[in-house]
């Protein structure tokens, strides 16, 4: 998908069909046809708009005469076939050209929204180094609310876990640390770019977007910081619940094996006194009732035990 946008000279964003000094080009899945149209256009090396359409591709910056390209991984969140969110990153690539702003990815998110349905302050397509840290800025900032909600998701999880004997939880867990894995290291291969951004010289920055970039490196480290904390915690949180889990099946298993035992000396005594031999009182008129209450003193007396001992 190819998108064109351009910023009017009262800074409202417009859709256009034709690429013009200034605006912004958004591929989103682009097909093979739509790279070349615009590589060609803008003269952009054909490598820089397919290298971001990888999902293995790491982030990094690089620079081709004019053209500067900047390719770092965007939080990107999902749904399996259970309903369950999933958290992940994919590469988003923007190449800075001589006329032109283009972004390259595979899968549409939430950061080219707020762009294209003008919610960012101070945004014009043309101020193209400030429209990418406008985009690093964003990203940071999902980074950071994905994690607040990562959160959330564990301590209801772990409310849950508290009287559970099933694995369901667990594996939910384990989903929740994968993705504090996949935000741990796409946020330290971001940091990279962002710092080598502001010690060199690959885009030409004013005294605003420095300090832009710089508030930039603060999230996008408060970001690495809490995924680390939150991989910790998770980390001892499973090996916890994990002995929960097993504990708690210990406790029906004793509870059950318990009342197993109370209920099998009533059928002891009845077993005896069902046999076709001489028992004692089997000519007595109430000896139904002695087998009674013979096995409700002992079941009695057994379930006193196990109240005291807690068995129960």
């Amino acid at each position: 998908m190819l998108k064109i946008y351009l910023s009017n000279e009262h800074g409202v964003l417009q859709e256009t069909t034709e690429i013009k000094d200034g605006c912004w080009v958004n591929l989103i899945s682009p097909t093979e046809q739509e790279i070349s149209n615009v590589a060609n256009i803008l003269q952009i090396p054909f490598e820089f708009l397919k290298d971001p359409l990888d999902e293995e591709e790491r982030s990094r910056i690089e620079k081709d005469d004019d053209n500067v390209l900047i390719i770092v991984n965007i939080p990107l969140v999902s749904k399996d076939e259970n309903d369950n969110l999933i958290y992940d990153t994919i590469p988003l690539g923007m190449i800075i050209t001589k006329n032109c702003f283009v972004t390259v990815c595979l899968k549409d998110n939430p950061i080219f929204h707020v762009f294209s349905q003008n919610q960012v302050k101070n945004f014009f397509t043309y101020k193209k180094t400030r429209f990418s840290l406008q985009i690093l800025y964003l990203m940071a900032t999902s980074f950071l609310k994905y994690l607040k909600q990562i959160s959330k998701q564990t301590d209801a999880i772990e409310k849950k876990l508290h009287k559970s004997m099933k694995n369901k939880e667990l594996f939910s867990l384990l989903n929740l640390e994968k993705s504090l894995v996949y935000f741990t290291t796409s946020l330290k291969s971001n940091n990279i770019v962002m710092q080598k951004m502001l010690k060199t010289n690959s885009l030409k920055m004013y005294e605003d977007d420095q300090e832009l970039l710089e508030d930039v490196i603060i999230e996008n480290q408060q970001a690495i910081e809490m995924a680390e904390t939150h991989t910790t915690i998770l980390s001892g949180m499973m090996d916890a619940f994990a002995s929960v889990i097993s504990n708690n099946v210990n406790i029906v298993m004793k509870f059950l094996t318990s009342i197993t035992l109370v209920m099998a000396l009533p059928t002891m005594v009845a077993s005896f006194y069902g046999m076709n031999v001489p028992i004692p009182f089997q000519e007595y008129p109430y000896a139904f009732w002695v087998a009674i209450g013979i096995s409700f003193i002992l079941s009695g007396i057994t379930t006193i035990v196990f109240w005291k001992k807690k068995f129960f």
